[in-house]
């Protein structure tokens, strides 16, 4: 939709600008997060920081390593331009993996420290669709609906506007809900159970979505199990006990 902006002479990508801005309002949150819940702040806007930056570094490395050919002959091209060729999963594996590593060192109460993370992990989703709706390649199913946006010349549904607008509505729930009147861990099971179930609706109307052999969405059925587990644990009533003992 609008993949540049133009600053004086400059020329700036969008996607990437908002992935930058993503991170900044994510770390706010985080740390708002912990101030909210009284934890230790400088202790969970580390383990974010750790997660961001672990994550950012193994998305790049993940995608060089999968495309090799294509930088073996150019070393220089792994670290610039860096406006292009991320993996998501690895990412998040990786960066997923540092931050639980950084939280175990450093002793963070497992349960309340994924409460203070949530706010930050949904903004840093939202400003992913954001960049998608911008710059990205996502596009939704045609539709005849007032709201729909035209793209090449074919009204579609704006799935990132709608990916946003579940976002917006997990974060809403998350921030209505503190002081949290149940224990430690309830506040990231039902934000990550809106979050996801919300996916689990809107992706429906993205027509690139990833599919499997039978045509199923793939993102659908993580939502749909994602969204179960958080129901299920908050149905049994003590997320603390079953973050600890994990």
């Amino acid at each position: 939709m609008l993949p540049t902006v133009s600053i004086g002479p400059a020329v700036i990508p969008t996607a990437p600008l908002s992935v930058i801005l993503g991170l900044w309002v994510s770390l706010s949150l985080v740390e708002r997060g912990a101030r909210a819940l009284k934890l230790n702040v400088a202790l969970i806007y580390g383990v974010a920081s750790t997660g961001l930056i672990a994550g950012i570094l193994a998305a790049r490395l993940t995608f060089v390593a999968l495309h090799w050919s294509a930088y073996q002959e150019n070393l220089l091209g792994i670290i610039w331009p860096i406006n292009s060729g991320f993996t998501p999963w690895g990412g998040l594996l990786i960066g997923a993996a540092a931050a639980l590593f950084y939280a175990r060192l450093r002793q963070a109460p497992p349960a309340a420290t994924l409460d203070a993370l949530i706010p930050g992990i949904i903004a840093g989703l939202i400003f992913i669709s954001l960049a998608d709706f911008l710059g990205g390649p996502g596009y939704g199913t045609t539709t005849n609906l007032p709201w729909g946006i035209s793209q090449y010349g074919v009204r579609r549904h704006p799935v990132q506007l709608y990916e946003i607008v579940v976002g917006l509505t997990a974060l809403a729930v998350w921030w209505g809900s503190i002081p949290p009147r149940h224990p430690a861990g309830s506040l990231f099971l039902l934000t990550t159970s809106i979050y996801s179930a919300g996916r689990l609706f809107v992706d429906a109307f993205r027509a690139n979505a990833w599919l499997t052999s039978s045509g199923f969405h793939v993102l659908q059925i993580a939502a749909l199990i994602l969204t179960l587990v958080c129901l299920i644990l908050l149905a049994r009533g003590n997320p603390r006990q079953t973050a600890n003992s994990s």
